[in-house]
């Protein structure tokens, strides 16, 4: 059974850092073809894509977060991470990873090419 649990969620003033973890059990970062997504909900909105880390370690991010946020991840310890720098008020959310390997096409930035997904942790960035 695949769990990912994220962790490292708070609140922190605008301009402030935090960094996300996504621990996984049940699966392996490393498998072939694996995309690791990290998406938020805003309060009151529809879940958006943030960003994307592949097997290989290729990243692709929203433009709403590139050149503040970036994802990686630890095969060693099966963690995703993204962290996320020069924090605004308007990245406040809850945040999830989503993980998935299947033979599919992508964008990369739609809920339905990521089978498994975690609980999520809140950020909140006050101004």
């Amino acid at each position: 059974q695949v769990q990912l649990v994220e962790s490292g969620g708070g609140s922190v003033q605008a301009g402030g850092s935090l960094r996300l973890s996504c621990a996984a059990s049940g699966y392996s970062y490393s498998t072939y073809r694996t995309y690791m997504g990290w998406f938020r909900q805003p309060p009151g909105k529809e879940r958006e894509w943030v960003a994307t880390i592949d097997a290989n370690g290729n990243t692709r991010s929203a433009d709403s977060v590139k050149g503040r946020f970036t994802a990686s991840k630890d095969n060693a310890k099966n963690t995703l991470y993204l962290q996320m720098n020069s924090l605004k008020p308007e990245d406040t959310g809850m945040y999830y990873c989503a993980v998935d390997n299947r033979p599919l096409f992508r964008t990369y930035d739609r809920e339905y090419e990521y089978k498994y997904w975690g609980q999520g942790t809140q950020v909140t960035v006050s101004s």
